[in-house]
């Protein structure tokens, strides 16, 4: 069979496309008394119980009207719930007091709140899982109780818990979409200003269609995702943004110098791709570059996974998704400095043209890679594209994202992701804008001169692999990146490693999108993302730069 006859093959998955979006319509809106209720409907109230106890009676008197809820059920409910403690109460009683529901149509859930030093104030992974439970209406109301500065994380832990993709045969695709609907209560100073303004209200609706979409293409098979169809998700936000993609693939790659993307993907039918966006803007004080991994597939090359190991990686593009869900509600929500969107899309497929350990490859930097792993090609298409960042887009700020090794779940855990940077204030504010957008990331060791030499090699200027993986060996596979950027780089270089968190069981969570946004919410014109964004202006130009003056 010819090639283009198994491309046709491939891509003709008729059972899939028939029911590959989950009917939700998830709408955030600044008050609910305004939407139009039946005792048919269902809402869905959560907070800490300190908020729960601060929300006005007056914010839900309307809505139990039309649910046909006593108003009395409500204020023993809350009572019952966020008892006031005494002295003499059960600890463990008070402990299981967490839900209460009415019928099912109104649920109150109370989320905890104790929190470490390293967790998200909101509590935003309970919210997720307590909106995938409580969820039963096809007209369902969500009403968060929240301080007004954990409500971006608030908004992102919702939109994660309904998720676009599926291939399930009984969705029915004419039946009318589930419809929900979201808003928050403010419980700051007393719930003086309860209700969102509009500007927020654009900034939940763009963060949440964001995410997901982030997680629509981490959890669409590659079957569907293939480097063409993820061009294609990139030309339909490109469309709505007004802006047109930048493309360079297949052969025109090896021509142009980048060795690693070409190399890495051109077994596969589908040929590797450099694709870029860019916001440009007059007047602009920083030109920023954020570079996604889009791995479609990874089956490790020749090098090849186990099947155990191999199931799920379908992941593996979850940096450029990431990237791509973030630029989208950014540039959408209106971004004052110039924004560069850097996607390295290829599939590690295994054929007669597959690249091979041993082989001696030339990265976009100009610098030689001698190949150990085939199945450590993440930073290699990297390698690339942060090359470029540099030469081509003259960024003064490099971020790069991406599932990128195993050993970082190990290192950082499932929740935060492995940050590694060249700048001491840059790592500091991550930590904290992480925690406020529940995004979480936690540093890993920046020491170059300790640990690039695990990459020397006799006849390149390095391997692509560790000599011992025992040796930080995430924070190792940064560097690699890193050394294609140069140790001369005078700007910001950020690495976030997200193959943990990326996901949460078998569906994707859109990471990245909150936290790209929130860290560089001070170069968005929304007044939301501005609040959570630094305070302060932070450097240009790296702390840490490489001297023996």
């Amino acid at each position: 069979m010819s090639e283009v006859n198994l491309e046709s093959k491939i891509s003709d998955l008729s059972f899939a496309t028939k029911a590959n979006v989950l009917n939700v319509k998830l709408n955030f809106v600044k008050n609910l008394n305004d939407k139009t209720l039946t005792k048919n409907d269902s809402l869905l109230l959560i907070g800490k119980s300190k908020d729960l106890k601060l929300v006005p009676k007056t914010q839900l008197t309307t809505i139990l009207s039309k649910l046909e809820i006593p108003a009395n059920w409500y204020s023993e409910s809350i009572n019952y719930l966020c008892p006031e403690k005494k002295a003499n109460d059960d600890g463990a009683k008070l402990a299981n007091r967490t839900s209460i529901s009415w019928l099912n149509r109104f649920s109150i859930n109370t989320i905890s709140a104790k929190c470490s030093r390293y967790n998200a104030p909101s509590r935003a992974h309970l919210i997720t899982k307590i909106v995938k439970s409580n969820c039963f209406s096809d007209n369902q109301s969500i009403l968060v109780a929240c301080e007004r500065r954990y409500s971006i994380a608030c908004a992102s832990a919702v939109a994660r818990a309904f998720p676009l993709y599926s291939s399930k045969t009984n969705n029915n695709e004419s039946k009318n979409p589930r419809n929900v609907t979201v808003s928050f209560i403010y419980t700051d100073n007393e719930c003086k200003s309860p209700n969102p303004s509009d500007d927020e209200i654009a900034c939940y609706n763009a963060i949440g269609e964001s995410v997901r979409l982030t997680a629509k293409i981490v959890d669409t098979p590659c079957a569907e995702m293939t480097t063409d169809h993820f061009l294609q998700e990139i030309k339909n936000v490109a469309k709505e943004l007004g802006l047109e993609p930048m493309v360079i693939e297949g052969e025109e790659l090896n021509k142009r110098g980048f060795g690693g993307l070409y190399n890495v993907g051109k077994a596969a039918i589908n040929p590797p791709k450099l694709v870029v966006l860019s916001n440009i803007k007059s007047g602009s004080k920083r030109n920023i570059a954020w570079v996604g991994k889009g791995i479609v597939y990874d089956t490790g090359g020749l090098c090849i996974k186990s099947r155990a190991n191999m199931c799920g990686m379908k992941e593996d593009c979850g940096g450029a998704a990431g990237v791509l869900g973030a630029f989208y509600a950014a540039v959408k929500l209106g971004f004052e400095d110039n924004l560069h969107a850097v996607f390295c899309l290829a599939e590690n497929a295994v054929g007669p043209n597959a690249y091979r350990p041993d082989d001696i490859i030339k990265l976009y930097s100009g610098k030689t890679v001698e190949i150990t792993n085939t199945d450590a090609e993440g930073r290699v298409v990297l390698g690339d594209g942060v090359a470029y960042a540099r030469k081509d887009l003259k960024a003064d700020i490099i971020l790069d994202m991406a599932t990128l090794t195993g050993a970082q779940g190990i290192a950082t855990g499932k929740y935060h992701a492995g940050l590694l940077t060249n700048s001491d204030k840059w790592e500091k504010t991550c930590i904290e804008t992480s925690k406020a957008c529940a995004d979480l990331c936690f540093p890993m060791v920046f020491s170059p001169e300790l640990h690039f030499s695990e990459f020397n090699s006799e006849v390149a200027d390095m391997k692509n692999s560790v000599s011992n993986p025992a040796n930080a060996a995430s924070a190792c596979a940064g560097l690699f990146i890193h050394s294609h950027i140069g140790s001369k780089y005078e700007g910001i270089w950020i690495h976030l490693d997200i193959a943990s968190p990326v996901s949460d069981g078998d569906r994707a969570t859109g990471f990245g999108v909150s936290l790209l946004n929130c860290l560089f919410g001070d170069s968005s014109l929304n007044s939301a993302l501005k609040q959570l964004g630094p305070q302060s202006a932070l450097p240009l130009k790296n702390d840490e730069l490489e001297s023996d003056e």
